[in-house]
Formats: structure tokens, C-alpha cells, sequence
């Protein structure tokens, strides 16, 4: 059992010094590899890729040996300048319509953890008691869903997204569109051989225990049949509250995304961590998510908590001066808009990551 990710900063910046670039680069593909887990903090923002990436020169790792760390770091940025500039597009088939779609649902057995996938089965029990999944879990999932079961990508996205400590709708939503071949060119497929490979199990005789070459005939495995549409996602917001602001100082807006405890830390600010309904409509998380992120948010100092929009909370208490960072979940927003930190100078579209990466490489060191 993974432990439960800590909401200390300090706890946080001490996971950032104990990297290790070169056994992540050759173990992170095995979900018992040398992994950072520091994906639920970068996508809440309390990190930013920048800082784990000069982090990482900081103590003197070389930036070829740290490669792929820094490569996947990158993947983050990527997804993000997608979004940025393809907006609530990425809400659907991005480059092509999904192939080979059956239904717009999910299957219960992925829902229920009864996939009859050991290693997959117990991915998701986990799943639920800890918001947590391995990357390589998350294609097998997707992949199970979309590409043997025939479920258009969305809805299953939206489910997994709902559970995710490190829910970021872009990579997210993107990726599932990767593993289905909507965002990509062709479909992401694994066997029961590669599953035991990186999940050290050894089980055999499944639905998945085929070469390759005979995938593409297989119809829709059985346990996959039963299909789900109606599964709750609602977010359960904590009551709304009066909060107290002193109207001469500006106010910084903090948010799902942006919980970076040092952001404003040198000024005298009202600090609001601003919890929209409609946001969470839109993007619904799940009472862990949410207990998470409220946790996260008591390192940001006299930080106070406003259920409600925008527009009301300027409103309400008569705002003037409001900062906040971009996102496109806040494009709504109007005040002083700052900027995300990036690890590169690289932004705007690009319609592969690679493509995206070279660009990057460019302004890398070695």
C-alpha cells in the first residue's frame, strides 16, 4: 500500500531533494521503480516543473543523466500549452475521431476492480483508498477501457480524473485521447506479457495473454460487456462561509490549481482560496481530492476559504485589487493576471510532444 501523500511543504520540498534522476530514468516504467510522486503537487500547484527542474542542477545531477526525468517534466508543460491554446477543445476528439467506438460509457469491471487483471484489479483498489496510480497503470487502464472494450474515452477520463490527487484535466484528458487514438495515430495496446513485465506478476491464461498481432481481432472481451453511464461524480464543497478581508490590501486568488504556498508570501495580502461550484461542475474531484487540496492550502499563511464564483466574491467584499495566476480554468477571472512558471521558453501549439521537446532541448545545458 502506497503511503498517503503528505500536505506539509516541508515534507514536499524534502520528496524534491530526494530525487534520483538516473534510477528514475531505468526503474520508472515498473510501478515499484524509483518514481518521484511529486505529481499531486506539481499539478496543484504548489510546485511548478521550474523549481523541480533547477532543483535538480542544484544538487548537481548532470542534465543528460537526468534526461528523462527532465523529458517527462516536460510532458506536463506540453499537455498545458495545449490547453492554453486549444482551450475547451480538448474536451473532445482532438486530432481524430476515436476508432473503433461502441458506447459512451465505462465498464463496470473497470469501476469495480473485477477486470479478472490481477495487477490491474489491485491498481484500482489502491486507487480508491489513495488517489494515487502509476503512469504505466493509467495506459493499461485506458487501454482496457477504449481499445478492448470499445468506450469512447471521455467518460472514463472524467472518472479517473474524479478520483486523481494529481487530477490535471489536460494530461489527463489528453492522455486518455493519446492511449485511444483520437490525439494520437495509432492506439495504445498492451498484453498480458507486457502487464507482468512491469507489474511483476506472472499471471496467465487471461484475455489478454495473446501476441500482438492477434489484438486487433479480438472482439470485446466479456468482462468488459457490462457498461456503466450514470456514475456519480459530484463534488462535495465544504458549506459557504463568511470570510474577512481588509478591502485597503490586494487579494490573491488561490484555486485548484494554484496552491504555491510562497507565491505571494514577501506582501501583505488577503489570501483566498476560491472553490467555484460551476468549476467543479465542470471538472468534478472526489471528497479525497478535495480533502487534499484543503489540506494543501494550510501552507498558504491566514488563508481563507470562499465557496462561491468569482464574480461574487468580488462583489461581496467589494475587491479592487485581485492577483491571480493563469490557467485556463480561470479565463473568467479579471484582476492582475501573473504568470505560471515554466521550465522553458517554449510556448504555443505543437502538434506532437516531440516536436514540443526539441524546441526545449535547445535551451537545455549539457
Amino acid at each position: 500500500m502506497i503511503t498517503p501523500f503528505s500536505t506539509q511543504f516541508e515534507d514536499i520540498l524534502k520528496k524534491v531533494s530526494s530525487i534520483d534522476p538516473v534510477d528514475y530514468g531505468k526503474t520508472r516504467n515498473f510501478i515499484n521503480g524509483s518514481v518521484t510522486y511529486l505529481s499531486p503537487y506539481i499539478s496543484r500547484g504548489v510546485i511548478s516543473t521550474q523549481y523541480v527542474y533547477q532543483e535538480i542542477l542544484k544538487q548537481g545531477h548532470k542534465p543528460w543523466k537526468a534526461q528523462k526525468l527532465i523529458q517527462e517534466l516536460a510532458w506536463r508543460d506540453y499537455w498545458q500549452q495545449v490547453w492554453i491554446a486549444k482551450g475547451t477543445l480538448i474536451n473532445f476528439d482532438l486530432k481524430h475521431e476515436q476508432p473503433e467506438v461502441s458506447n459512451h460509457k465505462i465498464p463496470s469491471a473497470i469501476l469495480n476492480a473485477k477486470t479478472g487483471i490481477i495487477a490491474i484489479d489491485k491498481a484500482l483498489e489502491e486507487f480508491y483508498q489513495t488517489g494515487y496510480l502509476h503512469n504505466h497503470l493509467r495506459m493499461y487502464i485506458a487501454a482496457l477501457a477504449c481499445n478492448f472494450g470499445k468506450s469512447h474515452w471521455k467518460l472514463p477520463a472524467r472518472w479517473m480524473y474524479y478520483h486523481l490527487l494529481d487530477a490535471d484535466w489536460a494530461s489527463n484528458a489528453l492522455s486518455w485521447q493519446w492511449v485511444a487514438g483520437a490525439n494520437s495515430n495509432k492506439k495504445y495496446i498492451a498484453n498480458q506479457e507486457n502487464i507482468n513485465k512491469y507489474c511483476n506478476t506472472q499471471q496467465q491464461h487471461t484475455f489478454l495473454d495473446i501476441p500482438y498481432e492477434n489484438i486487433p481481432d479480438l472482439q470485446i472481451p466479456r468482462v468488459l460487456e457490462d457498461l456503466a453511464d450514470k456514475i456519480k461524480l459530484e463534488t462535495p464543497l465544504p458549506k459557504k462561509e463568511i470570510i474577512y478581508v481588509d478591502s485597503s490590501l490586494p487579494t490573491a486568488v488561490y484555486n485548484f490549481y494554484n496552491l504555491d504556498p510562497l507565491w505571494k508570501k514577501d506582501i501583505n495580502t488577503n489570501n483566498v482560496l476560491l472553490l467555484e461550484p460551476s468549476h467543479f461542475r465542470e471538472y468534478p474531484v472526489s471528497q479525497k481530492t478535495l480533502d487534499f487540496v484543503l489540506g494543501l492550502s494550510k501552507n498558504i499563511e491566514g488563508v481563507q476559504i470562499y465557496v462561491g464564483e468569482f464574480d461574487e466574491l468580488i462583489q461581496e467584499y467589494h475587491l479592487s485589487s485581485v492577483h491571480y495566476k493563469e490557467h485556463p480554468t480561470n479565463s473568467h477571472y479579471k484582476g492582475i493576471e501573473e504568470p505560471r512558471a515554466w521550465m522553458f521558453d517554449v510556448k504555443g501549439y505543437f502538434p506532437s510532444f516531440f516536436s514540443f521537446w526539441k524546441k526545449c532541448q535547445k535551451q537545455i545545458t549539457y
